[in-house]
């Protein structure tokens, strides 16, 4: 039995008999405990958050000593056979009048008198074991499993279905990841970093939110056509033209955003006049232009502006040179 279909009947279980015992005492199936030695017993965890929710407690049977725990086997063998037997030639069109059929069955066995002693089980229960059954909670228990994956490369983490993003910076990292039905929560040193809603069905593409990505990741979900064409319009025409060219040179849109990409780098790395420039050069050469031309056509005016010749002051030959006032007046400098 999976671990959510053993949490969901004890659930099951406790809303039926409309109490919680006060003890849970299962053997050592791996849904029940992870470790049972002599010296200590380490409970599974999502069966433990389902004990603090009851108010209950648990203690397993030792291992092999299966005397430490009622013998229910034996009373669910006979219940399954006898409602199984009286519904064998019965035709269900669906899970809930299956379902419905079982429950009609099962309250009649509780109600079908003992032969040996007086009573039936559910007047047992009544009269002998309700008494000593807690209250239930308000709410109910939602079954949670935990599982600890290691965070790939990807930033997912799956539920065995569909993948869910976790940050980006815990790549490599050992998290908690606690399912329900209906959520799915990632947990990293006891906090919790991630949060999402579960799929009820398989999906193809993995559950990702932005602040979860990588900036560059970021960045390229943004990318289409509209953005790279404003962008173009704040450098100038040129760019702009450009732009729309590259847009316009493949079969789709989507085969020039990796050029459009790399002229918002080039804009970034040498400002964008020089882009502009460069576009509008290379544009009265070319039809077609390329970013490996404008990024040479940068480079070169980058290089350009390094190289200029700066005005450099000459000393004369005789140390420091007298000025025209020293001449204005005979050689003599008035104060």
């Amino acid at each position: 039995m999976k671990q959510e279909r053993w949490l969901l009947c004890h659930v099951h279980a406790f809303s039926y008999f409309g109490g919680v015992p006060r003890l849970l005492i299962p053997d050592n199936c791996k849904t029940a405990t992870t470790t049972n030695t002599r010296y200590e017993t380490v409970l599974n965890r999502s069966y433990q958050e389902l004990a603090e929710h009851y108010g209950t407690a648990i203690v397993p049977a030792r291992v092999k000593k299966p005397d430490d725990k009622a013998a229910a086997e034996g009373s669910v063998r006979f219940v399954s056979t006898w409602i199984t037997a009286a519904l064998r030639d019965r035709k269900f069109f669906s899970l809930a009048e299956a379902q419905q059929a079982v429950q009609e069955k099962l309250e009649e066995l509780n109600q079908r008198p003992f032969k040996k002693r007086p009573g039936c089980r559910l007047s047992a229960y009544e009269q002998k074991e309700k008494a000593f059954m807690q209250s239930l909670p308000l709410h109910g228990y939602e079954p949670a499993v935990w599982l600890h994956p290691k965070v790939g490369y990807d930033y997912l983490v799956s539920d065995g279905v569909n993948k869910y993003s976790v940050p980006c910076d815990l790549i490599g990292e050992k998290v908690d990841v606690r399912l329900t039905g209906h959520i799915v929560e990632v947990f990293y040193k006891q906090t919790r970093v991630a949060a999402h809603i579960r799929l009820d069905k398989p999906q193809r593409d993995p559950v990702v939110k932005p602040e979860h990505m990588p900036e560059a990741h970021r960045r390229y979900l943004n990318y289409n056509a509209e953005n790279f064409a404003a962008w173009a319009d704040t450098v100038g025409p040129n760019t702009a033209e450009t732009v729309r060219r590259f847009l316009a040179s493949g079969r789709e849109a989507e085969q020039g955003f990796k050029a459009c990409a790399s002229l918002m780098k080039l804009g970034s790395r040498h400002g964008v006049q020089r882009l502009e420039d460069a576009c509008e050069r290379v544009l009265r050469l070319t039809l077609t232009p390329t970013v490996r031309d404008i990024s040479v056509l940068c480079k070169a005016s980058a290089e350009r502006k390094e190289e200029a010749p700066q005005e450099v002051r000459k000393e004369g030959s005789h140390g420091i040179t007298r000025g025209a006032a020293y001449y204005r007046k005979g050689g003599q400098r008035h104060e």
